[in-house]
């Protein structure tokens, strides 16, 4: 059965009237399948959901972010990927669900597979923690990434997450340090990394493993540092402002690009992700052929250099940067006080180190 938001209800009418005149085997009995009809009403239905995509506020591309048809990492992992091995456990505590891990090929390239996962039905999401990751959960990961760039092998991460677990049990394990050390990893990989936010990027449980060269996006994905729901709570002690806290936040794929958050949008079949699948792998996978194809080239130090400038450009095209392309990490601005610094830096050490010494030797004489 197919479920619809709250503002699909003239779609839902028009595929139920859809589905009966495909049936042959209707209430009056059988019959003959109206084919002009039903061409009339699929071209109907199409224009409907060009007219309602077309036209979504931030608060509604949350609600298609979050559908429960839309397809999930385990999805993309079985369908996009060939020889999937599976990998468990952090090596410290114990495994993670909510995250599924391991190695796998790629149009015959060996890569490190990482999907956060919310489960299909209501006993999957229990089992996967509906996605919220736990301590362990990012150790897994980070034992796994250290792995890869051991062996060269690159990184993809299919993120879906409304944040990491906020329980009592993963803040005494060490939920924020475990989340710090992951993108401490993503940062310092010499292998590439893509991430790709298919549904919720939320918080620091997205971050964490979004830290890398290229994150893309679905077209009706969000991203994120709180919910709008808790974003509405925390600024207007009102969770039903969601709409207000949605548009403020520039959650959609569309703001991030603008901003420079996001390196990509990938588009999404009419009427979402989960209204056609097949052609929503095909979108994907020609996206991780050319994200991967950039940095077949590159060294390690490449593939850092090219990760470090990428979050130091962030938000810096409408700052005091004029031109943010010559920005680089090995040529940031330095203040006249830093440069200083950097040039006499043996110098000031050996002046501040005898003068600690004397001011000692003068106490104790």
């Amino acid at each position: 059965m197919k479920n619809y938001l709250n503002f699909e209800t003239d779609i839902k009418d028009i595929d139920n009237e859809l589905e009966k005149l495909k049936d042959p085997f209707n209430q009056e009995g059988l019959s003959e399948v109206d084919t002009e009809k039903i061409n009339k009403t699929q071209k109907e239905l199409d224009e409907k959901l060009e007219n309602i995509y077309a036209n979504l506020d931030p608060w509604q591309i949350t609600l298609v972010a979050r559908h429960e048809d839309r397809p999930k990492s385990k999805f993309f992992i079985d369908n996009l990927f060939e020889d999937f091995i599976l990998l468990e456990g952090d090596r410290f505590y114990g495994e993670d669900k909510s995250v599924i891990t391991g190695f796998a090929k790629f149009n015959g390239q060996s890569v490190l597979v990482i999907g956060q996962e919310k489960g299909e039905d209501l006993e999957s999401r229990i089992k996967r923690n509906f996605g919220m990751m736990r301590p362990e959960g990012y150790r897994k990961t980070i034992r796994l990434m250290k792995l890869a760039d051991k062996f060269n092998i690159p990184i993809i991460s299919f993120i879906d997450t409304p944040g990491a677990y906020p329980g009592v049990g993963a803040e005494e394990r060490g939920q924020a340090e475990a989340i710090a050390k992951s993108i401490e990893c993503c940062m310092e990989l010499k292998v590439p990394n893509i991430a790709i936010v298919i549904g919720e990027g939320g918080s620091g449980g997205a971050i964490a493993l979004a830290s890398s060269n290229k994150v893309l996006m679905l077209e009706n994905a969000i991203y994120s540092v709180i919910s709008p729901e808790g974003c509405a709570t925390i600024l207007w002690r009102d969770p039903k402002k969601m709409l207000d806290a949605a548009k403020a936040m520039k959650l959609s794929a569309k703001d991030l690009l603008e901003l420079n958050i996001i390196d990509e949008i990938i588009s999404e079949p009419l009427g979402g992700a989960h209204r056609d699948k097949d052609d929503i792998l095909k979108s994907i996978k020609i996206s991780i052929s050319k994200n991967l194809n950039f940095f077949k080239e590159m060294t390690g130090d490449e593939i850092i250099n090219h990760r470090k400038n990428k979050f130091l450009k962030i938000g810096r095209n409408k700052g005091f940067v004029t031109n943010p392309e010559s920005l680089s990490a090995a040529q940031l601005p330095l203040t006249k006080f830093q440069g200083l610094f950097y040039s006499k830096k043996n110098l000031i050490i050996a002046i501040v180190s005898v003068t600690i010494v004397a001011i000692f030797l003068a106490l104790i004489l």
